[in-house]
C-alpha cells in the first residue's frame, strides 16, 4: 500500500485528539478531520458548538464534520436550519466542512432531499448520511435520495458537493454497492476522495484482510488488524 500511494482520505477524531493526530501525521499528506458541533446529538448550546469548530481548525484540523439539529428538519423549519449549517461553515474558514444529517432520525426520504438542499445551500462541502451512533446508518435509499439531491443541486447551481456514507459499511463487498451507486447516479468522478468518502474504520480492516488475502491466498484474522 505504502508503494502505491494508498492512504485513507482522512483520519476523523474528537476535538481534543486533533493536536496528537496533527503531529503524528505530520508530513504524510493525510489531513486531520475533527468531528464538532456537540457530536453525535449535536444538542449543546450553539456557541459551545462553535467553540469546538473554532479550537478543532486552530489545532490544523482541515476537515470539520458538523451534526445538524434533527428538530429543525422534523419540525419543517428549514430557515433554521439553513441558518445553523451557515454559522458552521463561517466558522470552519477555510476548512471543509461534512454536515452529517444523522438519516435515520429524520423520518422520510423527503425530509433527508431536503436537509441535503438546505446543507449544501449553506455551504457545506460534503454531505453525510450519519454519525454512526443512530439506530440506522447508511443504507442505499438514503443514499440514492442524497445522490439525487446532489446532482440536482449540481445541475441548478454548477457546484460539485462530496458524499460520504457513514455507518454500517463493514465488509469490501459491502463498498461495492455505494462504488456502483456513486458510478452510476453521478459519474466517475465522484469516486475520488475529493468528492467521496465511506466513513467506516471497520471497513478499513476488511480491505486490509481482502489484500492479504489476494497477496498470500489465506486471510489474516482480524485481531491482527489495529482497527478490528
Amino acid at each position: 500500500m505504502t508503494d502505491l500511494d494508498l492512504t485513507v482520505g482522512a483520519v476523523c477524531v474528537y476535538p481534543t485528539m486533533v493536536p496528537a493526530a496533527v503531529q503524528a501525521l505530520h508530513g504524510s499528506n493525510i489531513p486531520v478531520a475533527s468531528v464538532a458541533t456537540g457530536f453525535p446529538t449535536g444538542l449543546s448550546p450553539m456557541r459551545l458548538r462553535l467553540e469546538e469548530i473554532r479550537y478543532a481548525v486552530g489545532e490544523g484540523a482541515a476537515e470539520i464534520d458538523i451534526v445538524i439539529t434533527r428538530e429543525h428538519v422534523l419540525t419543517g423549519d428549514w430557515q433554521a436550519l439553513y441558518e445553523e449549517v451557515l454559522q458552521f461553515r463561517q466558522t470552519c474558514g477555510d476548512a471543509h466542512l461534512k454536515a452529517i444529517l444523522a438519516t435515520g432520525e429524520l423520518g422520510t426520504l423527503r425530509n433527508v432531499y431536503r436537509a441535503s438542499l438546505v446543507a449544501m445551500m449553506a455551504g457545506a462541502d460534503f454531505i453525510k448520511t450519519s454519525t454512526g451512533k443512530e439506530t440506522e446508518n447508511a443504507t442505499l435509499p438514503v443514499s440514492l435520495t442524497m445522490l439525487r439531491a446532489i446532482r440536482e443541486y449540481l445541475e441548478r447551481t454548477g457546484y460539485a458537493i462530496g458524499f460520504k456514507p457513514a455507518g454500517g459499511i463493514r465488509t469490501a463487498k459491502d463498498a461495492l454497492n455505494w462504488l456502483i451507486l456513486m458510478k452510476e447516479e453521478l459519474g466517475r468522478e465522484w469516486l475520488e476522495p475529493e468528492r467521496f468518502r465511506f466513513g467506516a474504520s471497520t471497513l478499513l480492516t476488511d480491505i486490509e484482510r481482502q489484500l492479504e488475502h489476494y497477496v498470500t491466498g489465506r486471510y489474516s484474522a482480524a485481531h491482527r488488524h489495529p482497527m478490528a
